[in-house]
């Protein structure tokens, strides 16, 4: 209680920032259109945003949050075996599962480019400019602490895949954590996304 009781309450201003942007920015995807698609809609407001603020407000590199190749050859090894590991996953739960296959057959135009321009822009809200602010406050904490809004982002999509989400959000985290870059999380979900789609399609 003496925390809550006569303690002058002290925050971590970037902590602060980030957090309230990142949500307002969430919100502003679930409620308004901004261009022709919610890709680009995303790649603007979860990649270009950030970016921008941590520029002119933060006046740091994008590195530091992860915008980067980092450790890349440990990257590839994390990279092929996600992929290794998902591809029989996926394939199971789309040609298994009703509720992915009418959810993510209508995505099937466009493949690959647009899961590119909505994952992107995605992994660089959570595990950059979100993960590696938080680390700095938290230390590993960090990777649960993102896991969160990631997850519950994931509302509203089918019920399988939005209950694995806090594992898989961490799952990220740590990669992104381990290689200092979110580029390769988001390889994986790239995969990911582009896969289910097209086994939900009927197309593999």
């Amino acid at each position: 209680m003496k925390y809550l009781i006569g303690e002058k309450l002290k925050f971590d201003w970037k902590v602060v920032f980030v957090t309230i942007v990142s949500t307002l920015l969430m919100m502003t995807d679930r409620y308004h259109d901004l261009f022709a698609t919610k890709y680009w809609d995303r790649f603007f407001l979860y990649l270009i945003i950030p970016l921008i603020l941590i520029f002119v407000v933060f006046r740091e590199n994008p590195r530091e949050y992860g915008f980067s190749f980092g450790e890349w050859k440990l990257g590839l090894i994390f990279t092929l075996l996600g992929i290794l590991l998902m591809t029989p996953i996926i394939y199971f739960l789309g040609h298994g599962n009703t509720s992915m296959q009418q959810y993510y057959q209508r995505f099937i135009l466009g493949l690959p480019w647009t899961t590119f321009l909505d994952l992107f822009g995605w992994e660089f809200l959570f595990r950059g400019w979100i993960l590696f602010t938080y680390a700095r406050k938290f230390g590993p904490e960090a990777l649960w602490l993102q896991a969160v809004p990631f997850a519950l982002a994931h509302i509203g999509k089918p019920e399988v895949e939005t209950l694995s989400t806090i594992f898989g959000g961490f799952a990220f985290g740590w990669i992104a954590w381990r290689t200092k870059s979110f580029l390769y999380p988001f390889l994986i979900h790239w995969f990911i996304g582009v896969l289910i789609i097209l086994v939900a399609a009927g197309v593999v």
